[in-house]
């Protein structure tokens, strides 16, 4: 993949609609932009489904990317991740009564009812993250998600690593309260 510096540049080319541009772009960073949608939605043809709605996205809104929120492709994987976690929401899976007659889960095969409490999970968990102020959900995100360290986060928000570790853990109790609830 580009460098993040490169990657900018390419966005800001997208952003005044140059297709090359956008083709490079693509180019850049489509594998792994699949891959998350691919292991959120585990699923091949949905994810390509996903990721193609994705870059029309990015397409549309390259001028809204501000690089000193994010770095690109932290942007464009939320894009991503948001999209595949609404195609979960709204396809929910199949329930027991709905299946062909006959048949039998295989023993190894994934339980389809715990899928379906870990996707609720994971919503549930996504609802209380957007009810966190943008900087502090931008944080546990880059902390915890994207594993960087403190120091990096200290560096990217201008704050002293002392304070990051507190607003972290602020944060993770705000979460925690609201997963409780």
């Amino acid at each position: 993949m580009s460098s993040s510096q490169e990657i900018t540049e390419l966005m800001v080319r997208v952003a005044h609609q140059d297709k090359e541009a956008f083709a490079e772009l693509y180019r850049a960073t489509g594998g792994k932009l699949f891959g998350i949608a691919l292991r959120i939605l585990r699923r091949r043809d949905l994810a390509e489904d996903i990721l193609q709605e994705a870059y029309a996205k990015i397409w549309q809104r390259a001028g809204e990317f501000d690089a000193a929120k994010a770095s690109p492709i932290t942007w464009m994987a939320a894009i991503v991740r948001h999209r595949a976690l609404d195609e979960l929401r709204r396809k929910p899976m199949l329930s027991m009564e709905e299946l062909p007659e006959g048949f039998e889960p295989s023993a190894g095969a994934p339980d389809p009812l715990g899928e379906r409490e870990r996707n609720e999970s994971l919503g549930r968990l996504l609802a209380c993250l957007h009810k966190l102020d943008g900087p502090k959900r931008q944080m546990v995100l880059l902390a915890y998600c994207h594993g960087l360290s403190r120091e990096a986060l200290a560096a990217r928000f201008g704050a002293p690593v002392p304070t990051i570790k507190t607003w972290l853990h602020r944060a993770l109790a705000q979460l925690r309260l609201c997963l409780a609830s």
